[in-house]
């Protein structure tokens, strides 16, 4: 028997990966979540959920894990600047105390780091609070590995849709762009609009999660789809009319991705078209 834990276990992505971790009867689930994002809505049954902040995971989670993954941090990269302190509390204090109760229960991490810090040539890591919460904290998680033995893999996301996903403050592009349209609303778009982004379904991400949970070893595990889209193509893809909104502060223009160790030492690749979901999508709507 495995024991797992899921920090944002009732948030987006966190979501999908206990629903793919509970069809294993091997393996003992729970979750962490604030619930600032995350919703009841989302618990898998046969999972156990906690609930608070992650800085107080040494008081609120009771149980010794074999392997946490650690999904639970703020994760938007245009709000942050409004939300530093928050992006400080989840992602400084909060993994800070993820990566020192991992030690203490001698626990493998699994990091989701941010593919933002490789966008623009690299230029992306420092382009906002929230990027650089993320590239600083993979520096950290390695550093555990160096200073305390500490068992951990990292992986790295590119703009992730499916299931569960968030609208409104915290929505995804596709989410946001989904709900414009069934509103009749016009579809507003960050200009330049150009701007390249590799979206990947949330089943591909959850797949990749689980080999690294399994497997892997160390940083660099990108899991994202090798086709690349500018936001106005997705915008096009739902069809109807565009708005552009003005340019805002950390919004990266391209990403680079590095498939080696996820394909070559797992043998993961994405499966799942954005243009074949938003297909889907239009034809369940219209």
């Amino acid at each position: 028997m495995k024991t797992i834990l899921v920090t944002g276990g009732a948030g987006f992505v966190g979501s999908n990966l206990i629903e793919q971790l509970v069809k294993n009867p091997e393996n003992k689930v729970f979750s962490l979540d604030n619930y600032s994002t995350g919703k009841k809505e989302n618990h898998v049954a046969g999972a156990i959920y906690f609930e608070g902040e992650t800085s107080d995971i040494g008081r609120l989670v009771t149980v010794q894990p074999d392997l946490i993954f650690h999904l639970g941090e703020y994760a938007r990269v245009e709000k942050s600047f409004e939300d530093m302190e928050t992006v400080w509390q989840a992602n400084k204090n909060g993994t800070f105390a993820v990566l020192e109760f991992a030690r203490r229960h001698k626990a493998k991490l699994v990091y989701a780091g941010s593919s933002t810090k490789f966008g623009d040539g690299g230029l992306g890591r420092d382009g906002s609070p929230y990027a650089w919460s993320k590239a600083s904290n993979t520096e950290l998680v390695q550093n555990y590995g160096v200073w305390f033995g500490l068992r951990y893999a990292i992986t790295y996301f590119y703009n992730v849709y499916g299931p569960h996903e968030l609208s409104g403050k915290f929505g995804t592009v596709i989410e946001i762009f989904r709900q414009a349209r069934l509103k009749g609303e016009p579809i507003r778009v960050v200009a330049p609009g150009t701007q390249k982004r590799m979206f990947t379904h949330v089943s591909d991400i959850v797949q990749g999660l689980v080999l690294v949970g399994e497997r892997g070893e160390g940083d660099g595990y990108g899991l994202g789809s090798t086709e690349e889209y500018s936001i106005l193509d997705i915008a096009e893809l739902f069809g109807g009319e565009v708005e552009m909104l003005p340019e805002r502060p950390g919004n990266r223009m391209t990403s680079s991705i590095d498939l080696s160790r996820s394909s070559g030492e797992l043998g993961w690749k994405a499966e799942r078209s954005v243009k074949a979901y938003i297909e889907d999508l239009k034809a369940v709507h219209n």
